[in-house]
């Protein structure tokens, strides 16, 4: 499809409002992203999603956007409370699939010599893959109260401290309802509290290795060769299962929708009718889970670097979730309103001033966490103040696909990608070498030309850069 995109200014293209669409759509990259956000369906599907009711100001697609399910990874839509709807194409199968960066008392020298050391016992103390395993046993009761009350839960069970509530989301729970999770969904995830998972999520030991804004680096606590640790997983079988079964009951719930839609995989239901409410009571929950899971494994860490080198100071930054629906107040138009944010493969970044902000991070803004690749940088944010004008408080979640995952195992061997990552000094270590394929650096678009824009655009701000050391994949 041949699709139209105007230059508005600089790093903000856009495709005007035409035919079914309620909003212009806005993609926030570079000439040189936008080559690349090009090659798939990513433009066809932000126009899509510039059709959904109650729309507001801009379907919006990030720099590290690419092909999704429904919406693009990457997309971001607000939708009014009022005549809005839902839609999980515009959350992701993985619900609240997010990103925790913890810092230590350590730094890369006091680390060196023992990187293999620490890759093997991650590796073997925190399940990773597909299927079942779990670093923290729960029963059914216990899933409902995970499910319920999320980081309370972990907290009143001696897996969390008070600071790791702090510092993340939402602190960590969400107003969920365990009955409207699918109970094959739960099947699925009882026995998956602190794993790791497949694909794209990884954790990974990394060095600061440049600090852009000292101010904010230090009330993050960050400083030059620091070690820190980076967590990227999500709800695991339970979000697939419950997102697959609210899609299906969406299509069978509202034919008329399915047929008069420009892609079915956008479905969704009013906000007010009853299967929407089901949902997000059930999105909620499942984030709930999410949240957890994170935790159980920054518990497995600390407890594997206090085997290597003693008691170790490790604390959590912050903790991001990038596929979520969430009611925040935003101005549209010049009046305040609320709205049902849909952030798939997209990170909230509020800057200083708004209330979702942390009270320990009030003065500076919300860090914004965002990996690169194995071979690649990653990088610390804070929220930008232009991010509520253009971008509903929202930023880049990543480096973004540029080769499927198919491509990659094509264009890549495993053992030689984990060879010359070696011979760079990052050592990694994963269930299969066709993983490692997949998530070769050469399979993503250049993270650092990402950090670029959101910089530019003042919606993300750069704080700290850091280095890969060890990466364990599912």
């Amino acid at each position: 499809m041949n699709i139209d995109v105007e230059k508005v200014e600089e790093n903000i293209y856009e495709i005007p409002k035409e035919g079914e669409m309620n909003v212009p759509a806005r993609i926030y990259a570079s000439e040189e992203l936008l080559d690349k956000i090009k090659d798939d369906k990513t433009l066809e599907q932000v126009k899509n999603v510039a059709t959904l009711p109650g729309i507001q100001k801009h379907s919006i697609v990030m720099p590290d956007g690419h092909q999704g399910y429904g919406f693009p990874i990457g997309g971001v839509a607000a939708v009014s409370m009022e005549n809005g709807v839902v839609s999980p194409g515009g959350i992701g199968y993985d619900i609240n699939c997010g990103v925790r960066v913890l810092k230590t008392d350590l730094t890369a020298e006091d680390i060196e010599g023992h990187e293999q050391q620490l890759a093997n016992i991650m590796y073997s103390k925190i399940p990773a893959g597909l299927g079942g395993g779990g670093y923290i046993d729960i029963d059914e009761d216990d899933l409902e109260d995970v499910l319920e009350k999320g980081m309370d839960w972990m907290l009143e069970n001696g897996h969390a401290k008070e600071s790791d509530l702090e510092r993340c989301e939402e602190n960590g729970r969400l107003p969920g309802d365990p009955s409207k999770v699918p109970e094959k969904a739960k099947k699925r995830g009882i026995k998956q509290l602190g794993s790791l998972g497949s694909g794209n999520h990884f954790l990974e030991i990394q060095r600061v290795d440049e600090i852009f804004n000292e101010e904010v680096a230090e009330k993050f606590g960050l400083e030059t060769d620091q070690i820190l640790v980076m967590i990227h997983s999500g709800s695991r079988g339970l979000g697939h299962q419950t997102c697959t079964e609210y899609l299906r009951k969406f299509e069978k719930q509202y034919p008329e929708e399915v047929e008069s839609l420009p892609d079915k995989e956008l479905i969704y239901a009013p906000i007010e009718d009853q299967p929407a409410q089901d949902y997000i009571d059930a999105m909620y929950a499942v984030a709930n889970f999410a949240w957890c899971n994170r935790q159980a494994m920054t518990e497995a860490i600390r407890d594997c670097f206090d085997r290597i080198f003693g008691e170790t100071e490790i604390d959590l930054v912050y903790d991001v979730c990038h596929n979520i629906a969430k009611e925040e107040t935003h101005e549209v138009d010049g009046k305040d309103i609320d709205v049902l944010v849909h952030r798939k493969g997209a990170t909230r970044a509020m800057p200083k001033g708004r209330k979702e902000v942390p009270e320990v991070y009030e003065d500076v803004g919300q860090p914004v966490l965002i990996p690169g690749t194995m071979g690649t940088s990653s990088y610390i944010l804070v929220g930008g103040q232009n991010s509520l004008n253009v971008s509903f408080g929202s930023t880049a979640h990543g480096a973004g696909r540029l080769k499927s995952r198919t491509q990659a195992k094509q264009d890549y061997w495993g053992e030689d990608v984990q060879r010359d990552l070696k011979h760079e000094g990052v050592y990694v270590k994963a269930v299969s070498g066709s993983t490692v394929a997949e998530e070769a650096p050469g399979a993503y678009k250049d993270v650092d030309e990402v950090i670029k824009v959101s910089d530019e655009l003042d919606i993300g701000r750069k704080v700290a850069k850091m280095k890969p050391i060890v990466n364990i994949k599912g």
